[in-house]
This record gives structure tokens, C-alpha cells and sequence, in this order.
């Protein structure tokens, strides 16, 4: 699986192309997509990136819902149904569609945002603040990471 790390901000062309990080690259290479996927957040001002195994993976999540139910057709909607696949160029450039572009409040610049299995794509500047009260949170509430289960160990 692939694991998102660090910060990086790259320049959008007027055409909407941006690089992806060369690190998120790597990561990507193993998938049978070359490329990512991408959607609105439906908790933040950004977008949602995932390699295409793992978006399976969150497809298969939804599999524990009831199929018809409303949970399952409301996260089912605003995951998959606004999801794009984004193929990278040969030189590691994907196309921003405008609704996107539009939706992170994206100019000049894009912040990838490696946060492990995902990443998040953030107007610069609101990542900034974004980045901040998630520091203060963590703080304040003295969060930490839980302990791991061995995988084996799972009720998977």
C-alpha cells in the first residue's frame, strides 16, 4: 500500500497541470493505474488523493453498509459518484479539473499533503491555518496513536 509522506507545493500551469511530488510518484508506480484519484473532501476546503487500490479498498468498506441504504448511498455519492481518475503525463503531470480547481480555492500553487495511505491537495495558505489547528488539537487534547493490533490479530 501506498504511504504519503511530507509536504511539497508545486506550480498549476493556466492549463490546470501540476506535478505530482516525485515521492507520491514512487508510491504510485506499483499500482496497475498510473495515476491517482481524486475528490472533494467532505470534511475540509481540499481535495481527496488516493492510490486506485486503495480507493477499491474504500469500495469494499462500503460493502458493510446495507447496499441500499441511505449511509451507504450518501458516502457511495459524494465519494465515488464526484471521483476522478487522474492519469499522470510522462512527466508526472496531472490535469486539475476546474470544479476542483475551484473547490480547493487553488491559484498558483498546490500543497500535496502526505498523510499515509492519502494525501490532500490545499490551497497553500489555508493549509497553513489548516496545519495549525490540527497542532493545537493533537496538543490540547493530547492525542496519540493508538497501539497497532498485528494484522494477523485483526477481526478483518
Amino acid at each position: 500500500m501506498a504511504l504519503f509522506l511530507s509536504t511539497h507545493q508545486n506550480k498549476i500551469d493556466k492549463k490546470g497541470r501540476v506535478s505530482v511530488p516525485a515521492s507520491f510518484r514512487a508510491q504510485l508506480s506499483e499500482e496497475s493505474f498510473q495515476g491517482l484519484v481524486l475528490f472533494r473532501s467532505n470534511v475540509h476546503s481540499c481535495l481527496e488523493g488516493f492510490s486506485f487500490s486503495y480507493m477499491q479498498e474504500i469500495g469494499s468498506r462500503l460493502d458493510d453498509f446495507d447496499l441500499f441504504s441511505a449511509e451507504q448511498d450518501d458516502l457511495a455519492t459524494s465519494i465515488f459518484g464526484t471521483a476522478v481518475q487522474l492519469s499522470m503525463d510522462g512527466d508526472g503531470r496531472i490535469i486539475l479539473p476546474q470544479d476542483l480547481i475551484d473547490f480547493a480555492s487553488l491559484d498558483e500553487k498546490a500543497a500535496f499533503v502526505g498523510m499515509g495511505a492519502k494525501f490532500q491537495i490545499w490551497n497553500p495558505a489555508n493549509f497553513e491555518q489548516r496545519r495549525d489547528v490540527a497542532r493545537q488539537a493533537v496538543q490540547s487534547k493530547g492525542l496519540t496513536i493508538p497501539k497497532g493490533v498485528p494484522k494477523g490479530d485483526r477481526n478483518e
